[in-house]
């Protein structure tokens, strides 16, 4: 065996089979290679584009309890505006009550110290008139001097 042959025919071989593979085998593999490089690029970008949506989906969430935080604090100062203004109002009925009351309870006093008066002036003239009789002697007609009796009642 020549070994020139030899060598030629493998190169030959060689040759035919870079070929064989550069016409039948290298596409598919390049082509898995391709796509297998666009789904990594694919997968880099997705995950970039779902980094940032989390962040701003944090941004947006602190803004909103920023947000809630400081409406919270309105209500409560509302809230605490209204019960300072019905504490407000309910004094102000409460003196008004009072003062209805004290009113009505006056004037059930000056009503009963007149009634009081009345009755003392008849009780004083029945006083006065029994005196008169005593010191008389003799009968007094109350009927016939309730005119006198009524003058003296008055002035006292």
């Amino acid at each position: 065996m020549n070994i020139n042959a030899t060598l030629i025919g493998q190169a030959v071989a060689f040759f035919i089979f870079v070929l064989f593979c550069m016409k039948f085998v290298w596409p598919p593999v390049i082509t898995a290679l391709r796509e297998r490089q666009k789904k990594i690029a694919d997968g880099l970008d997705a995950a970039s584009r779902a980094a940032r949506d989390l962040e701003l989906a944090h941004e947006k969430v602190a803004q909103q309890l920023r947000d809630a935080k400081a409406q919270a604090a309105e209500i409560i100062e509302q809230s605490k505006k209204r019960a300072t203004q019905i504490v407000d109002e309910a004094r102000d009925q409460a003196r008004v009550e009072a003062d209805r009351v004290k009113a009505q309870a006056q004037a059930e006093i000056e009503q009963e110290l007149n009634s009081v008066k009345d009755q003392l002036r008849a009780q004083l003239g029945g006083l006065v008139i029994g005196g008169a009789e005593k010191i008389l002697g003799a009968t007094v007609d109350q009927n016939a001097h309730a005119e006198l009796v009524n003058k003296l009642a008055a002035e006292i």
